[in-house]
């Protein structure tokens, strides 16, 4: 007997489905627009963007260049954000700081992503022992603090930048994998799964075409906010001389090399800080902005 409940789900024309998931986006989106936060966010996280894109032309100095005449200039006309021990214009090694930063947050978050994702989607899908055995293991991770599973990872992978992305993103992933599985297991209940399932879609088509667009909107909240935070958690390695090595004009490596002089010259860590401040700021309040545009009890 064929079940009653197909049809209703299917009564729907198909043109109309991406229709209303494009007016949905299309709304999520203009809410966030109307959000004074996250469009400040957004103002900021753009002139950072045009930064790293464009750090040759905003700055005309060799981050990398020595020039000991000039070390420890207090901010002016010739150096406006100052040098720091070495003669190296400070300006210059905060804008172009602004690219490893941004790449950090983003190849970490990707890296997060991927792992964390695929996690949760597995183990909310097939559920039982699959669910348990992934799950076991991500509150295994979760038992560490992250900044401290991402040092262990990277004492055993060795000092590098690169290897301070993947440590980060990898200390990130379990949070990703709940926060998908939760998801899933709501859209689990949804009629159209079980329609997907009686008229036998194969199980990736199921899991790639009809699960995961239903749980993008906290993945990418999940996502946004995690860049931030790994932009701190990258400088941090960086700072205890696990993430970028010197000359490299990262601002955690900056902090760490100015760290000596914070009486003498305030300037060669203030500005780095500052930096890191107003990054975090703005991907928190994009973050913030989202998590209200897609959250489905603002729309009225």
């Amino acid at each position: 007997m064929t079940n009653p409940a197909i049809p209703q789900q299917s009564a729907e024309p198909a043109a109309a489905r991406p229709a209303r998931a494009r007016s949905l986006w299309l709304d999520s989106l203009r809410r966030l627009l109307r959000n004074p936060g996250a469009v400040a966010g957004l103002v900021l996280l753009a002139l950072l963007v045009i930064m790293a894109l464009f750090a040759p032309q905003l700055a005309h100095a060799d981050p990398v260049a020595i020039t000991p005449r000039d070390r420890l200039q207090p901010p002016g006309l010739e150096h406006w954000f100052g040098t720091d021990a070495f003669g190296r214009d400070i300006y210059t090694r905060v804008v172009y700081g602004t690219r490893i930063s941004l790449l950090v947050g983003v190849v970490s978050v990707a890296i997060a992503t991927l792992l964390g994702v695929t996690m949760g989607l597995l183990a909310g899908y097939f559920g039982g022992l699959t669910d348990a055995l992934i799950m076991r293991f991500v509150d295994v991770m979760l038992a560490f603090p992250g900044i401290l599973l991402a040092l262990v990872i990277v004492a055993i992978l060795g000092p590098d930048l690169l290897n301070a992305m993947i440590a980060v993103g990898i200390s990130a992933a379990p949070t990703y994998a709940r926060v998908t599985r939760g998801a899933v297991l709501q859209v689990k209940t949804n009629l159209f799964m079980d329609a997907a399932t009686v008229v036998g879609v194969p199980t990736p088509q199921i899991i790639l075409r009809h699960l995961l667009p239903n749980v993008l909107g906290p993945i990418v909240v999940v996502t946004t906010l995690g860049v931030a935070g790994a932009i701190i958690s990258g400088a941090s390695l960086s700072f205890l001389g696990l993430g970028a090595k010197p000359p490299t004009p990262e601002w955690g490596l900056m902090l760490s090399e100015g760290r000596n002089f914070l009486r003498q010259a305030w300037w060669i860590t203030t500005f780095p800080g500052l930096a890191i401040m107003v990054t975090v700021l703005s991907i928190n309040l994009v973050g913030d902005g989202l998590r209200d545009a897609l959250d489905p009890r603002m729309r009225k």
